[in-house]
């Protein structure tokens, strides 16, 4: 249950009067699956820390979707604290990945944060590093790798976040974050398949 020890213990790097203003101004929601939460062109009013669950974040090329990066638990979206303390509008979609708990941040609080607690400001700046890293990352894919390791990586990513040694996924899922098509991903699946990397039985995949 959210309260203000769960903030004390999950934010420690937080001073005891941060903790207070943020118990006190901020609001928590339960976001269900599939939910958008920001959408490109949105002026951003609230900024989002996942207490739980999975957000999704990622924009469009050509009419199709193009995954950046996830956050994860007590994590938040840097592209949505950029936008919110610059007065700009959002340039990214959000999205739920799974049932969620969002602790949002009013941006007008999150500029005045960011300028009377250093610690505040020093939690984003390791977020940049993070999501600048998995930018780059996606790019190296891109520009790199083959789809099928393209494929393989974000499976091995997805099992990771998820924590379970598999995941329950749809070809259309991975072909949608990928931007690709489904008929792809199903050949490349099969294919990853007889090389022994990985096995797709019930609608769950897992690496060997």
């Amino acid at each position: 249950m959210y309260n203000r020890d769960l903030l004390q213990q999950k934010f420690a790097i937080f001073n005891n009067d941060l903790i207070d203003q943020m118990y006190l101004m901020s609001k928590v929601i339960e976001v269900k699956k599939g939910n958008e939460i920001l959408r490109v062109g949105q002026y951003v009013n609230v900024i989002p820390i996942v207490l739980s669950g999975l957000v999704k974040v990622y924009t469009f090329s050509d009419d199709k979707e193009f995954l950046l990066y996830y956050i994860k638990e007590y994590e938040s979206c840097i592209m949505s604290f950029t936008a919110g303390i610059n007065h700009e509008t959002s340039k990214i979609y959000a999205v739920t990945e799974e049932n969620s708990t969002l602790l949002l941040l009013p941006s007008t609080e999150v500029i005045r944060w960011s300028r009377q607690f250093p610690e505040f400001t020093t939690f984003y700046l390791r977020f940049y590093q993070n999501r600048y890293q998995d930018i780059i990352d996606t790019l190296r894919q891109v520009v790199f790798d083959k789809l099928d390791q393209r494929v393989l990586d974000y499976l091995k990513n997805r099992i990771k976040i998820e924590g379970n040694g598999s995941i329950k996924i749809t070809h259309k899922e991975i072909s949608v974050d990928l931007a690709t098509s489904r008929e792809v991903v199903t050949r490349l699946i099969k294919k990853l398949e007889n090389e022994h990397k990985l096995i797709f039985k019930n609608g769950r995949i897992k690496i060997f």
